[in-house]
């Protein structure tokens, strides 16, 4: 396998189509993205119809992610569509404005967020349209917050709002978001993306509402937190210990602790989720140049790579694939830059698993194979998982071997997608384990993944298809089972 790193895409008015769809998936796309800030219910549930026709046609199996909106705050609508700020005007924002119709103006606009004013104190520092304008807080009058222009410019409809810190009270969980839940587990979404989770607690929530929705379906997805939040990073580790993976959303967390943190973060909370066994993906302008041009800048192609030299499992794309001009293109050269940076000496193997400890039976067995490939000429690893715990489990380390999860369960493929360094494949699994090996074998010739002679290290569970029973572990020599 040439790259180990995964590509995650969002899709909309840009890609919404049979062929481009196809196309993209056969330049590497992994992991479907469909963002619920936009579009209707239906809209969500065609496209990832759409998804799975596309998949199928390219005769691989790639993960939806439902990312859901949360609590976004944004200002109203205005009278001719936007206004301009200029530095030093004062300006209100207005939780009661536009109850009765009235368009925001120059002097005042309304909130979509009523709580607001109780959030806020003089002196606070308010960053609108992802920090392009900043407000510094007067005064609080009840539902009226009186501002200055800080850094003014354009402000049109429906521009977010952060508070410079964070501290904002307004729920993880939305009630859009608890019926964005049911239609994401309507069509089976593999994974939930929560949008700004301050705890664990939000986490938990979202997890129990989207079990309760997806049980008539007998689906569970995996959960993502989103961490955006200037609260978030003093919880880091109980929201990844609640979580199955976290975005390194570097948007919204840029607005709240300031873009010159934002690098440091990244890389910690990378190695966190690698520490923790779980995933971690790099999202936000990772190519957004590629939206209108056809090539990335040389500070893209860079932030691509070092993202992947951080040992993040997945690289996303927003705008650059939903809206952009060149979606194929960019995802073409994401996987470029991802194979280079793998390549690289700075992202050469590691032995940390060496000196760790084990509590369980099938963990210590995915170390094991890890163990192998270090010291012998594996040409690949090979986990037969009910689950997907053991090739997650070996995937949080950098070798130079690629690891197959073998899988009864689609679902179990699906969710693999987004490891770093694991194909999948579906296997049904049938018979003892000297048979189960005979159709590891065949696959992996078929695939042209090994040849006979080659030596593969094989990790299974006895009984066969029992969740959680890794328990053996074979070196095989390919083509003396025949």
């Amino acid at each position: 396998m040439s790259r180990g790193t995964k590509i995650v895409a969002t899709i909309g008015p840009a890609s919404t189509d049979l062929n481009v769809l196809i196309r993209m998936i056969r330049a590497g796309v992994d992991v479907i993205r469909l963002n619920f800030s936009h579009g209707k219910a239906q809209d969500h549930i065609d496209r990832a119809n759409l998804v799975r026709q596309a998949a199928a046609e390219c005769g691989r199996e790639v993960a939806i992610m439902a990312d859901m909106q949360g609590p976004k705050i944004r200002v109203g609508k205005f009278e001719g569509g936007k206004i301009d700020l200029a530095n030093g005007d004062k300006f209100i924002l207005d939780a009661k404005w536009g109850e009765n119709g009235e368009l925001g103006n120059q002097e005042r606009v309304g909130l979509d967020y009523k709580n607001l004013p109780n959030d806020l104190r003089a002196g606070d520092l308010l960053l609108l349209n992802d920090g392009l304008i900043v407000l510094t807080v007067d005064r609080i009058v009840q539902h009226e917050i009186f501002t200055t222009v800080k850094i003014g410019g354009e402000l049109s409809n429906n521009k977010g709002i952060n508070r410079q810190g964070g501290g904002l009270t307004a729920p993880a969980l939305t009630a859009k978001d608890m019926e964005d839940i049911k239609t994401a587990m309507s069509f089976q979404a593999d994974y939930l993306a929560i949008s700004f989770p301050k705890s664990a607690t939000d986490m938990e929530m979202a997890r129990q509402l989207a079990n309760i929705a997806g049980e008539p379906y007998g689906h569970k997805p995996q959960m993502i937190a989103k961490i955006e939040r200037a609260e978030a990073i003093p919880a880091l580790q109980e929201i990844l210990n609640a979580s199955d993976g976290i975005m390194v959303a570097r948007g919204d967390l840029a607005v709240e602790v300031g873009n010159a943190a934002v690098p440091a973060l990244q890389k910690r909370m990378i190695r966190m989720a690698r520490e923790s066994n779980k995933i971690a993906i790099t999202a936000t302008q990772m190519m957004e140049s590629m939206i209108f041009n056809a090539v990335p800048t040389r500070a893209e192609v860079s932030d691509v790579a070092n993202a992947v030299l951080d040992g993040t499992d997945a690289v996303m794309t927003s705008a650059e694939t939903a809206s952009g001009r060149y979606p194929v293109e960019t995802v073409e050269m994401m996987a470029a830059v991802c194979v280079e940076a793998e390549q690289s000496e700075y992202n050469k193997r590691d032995a940390d698993f060496l000196n760790v400890r084990f509590t369980r039976i099938d963990q210590s067995i995915a170390y094991g194979a890890l163990f192998t490939a270090h010291h012998l000429p594996v040409k690949a690893i090979v986990a037969l998982t009910e689950s997907g715990s053991t090739p997650l489990w070996m995937s949080r380390h950098n070798i130079d071997t690629p690891i197959f999860a073998l899988t009864p369960s689609i679902t179990t493929q699906r969710k693999a997608s987004l490891y770093r360094n694991v194909r999948a494949h579906y296997l049904v699994q049938q018979g003892n384990s000297t048979q189960v090996l005979k159709q590891v074998e065949d696959l992996l010739l078929q695939q042209g993944i090994v040849k006979k002679g080659d030596t593969i290290v094989v990790t299974w569970g006895e009984p066969m298809g029992k969740v959680g029973g890794t328990n053996a572990l074979k070196i095989v020599k390919v083509g003396q089972l025949s």
